[in-house]
């Protein structure tokens, strides 16, 4: 059962907030500071537990901080002294790494399959941080769709792999791995109405609307 927005889970929303206060989304002046206040609330009404709550709003604290080179010393120095080292290692199973065991860099590509091949072993609660950031990043996407009369725009602001395509090879990969949680439900319906979207858009007449 849920236990609320504890003091930690406070304190988690206002370092997140602090650290992402100058980012945006991408292609849009839309803070993306939002994003980890509405991850946890996802995962709060889906009863998810305190570490899994502060774990879903500081993965992309983490992730800055493994992307830039941060060791999981200086990681647990930062984030784990303050939020709990359960929280940081939910937080460290679902983030990006820049290099694999061998130590050998990856690519920005190699880095997001390596993501998808790690869910394999990542913990449930992980699984659910996961699930929670790319429910919330659908749902975006497809409020973003809803409000406008021309969706390339809204489709064109990067790689397909950023955006629609990256989220079917989430949720496939959630399958896959035996994630079988409710959310994948509402994960689904999501990814199947943007499908929907895109394939409007792909077939409508040149300069018509989507209807």
């Amino acid at each position: 059962m849920t236990i609320g927005y504890s003091d930690r889970i406070n304190h988690a929303l206002a370092y997140a907030t602090k650290h992402h206060d100058q980012q945006v989304r991408r292609g849009t002046r839309s803070p993306y500071l939002t994003r980890h206040a509405n991850v946890a609330v996802i995962l709060a009404r889906y009863g998810g537990d305190e570490d899994t709550v502060v774990a879903g709003i500081l993965h992309d604290v983490v992730g800055d901080g493994v992307r830039g080179g941060m060791s999981r010393e200086s990681l647990i120095g930062r984030v784990g002294e303050k939020f709990g080292g359960d929280a940081l290692d939910l937080a460290l199973a679902v983030s990006e790494r820049r290099a694999d065991e061998d130590g050998v860099e990856l690519s920005a590509d190699e880095r997001r399959e390596d993501l998808l091949e790690r869910l394999a072993e990542a913990p449930e609660r992980a699984r659910w941080v996961v699930a929670a950031d790319t429910l919330h990043e659908a749902g975006t996407l497809l409020a973003e769709l809803r409000r406008t009369e021309f969706p390339e725009s809204v489709w064109g602001r990067g790689p397909r792999d950023q955006g629609l395509e990256w989220l079917r090879k989430v949720y496939d990969r959630l399958t896959v791995v035996g994630f079988a949680a409710p959310i994948m439900a509402e994960l689904r319906a999501l990814v199947e109405e943007l499908d929907r979207h895109w394939r409007a858009m792909v077939h409508a007449p040149a300069g018509g609307k989507q209807s």
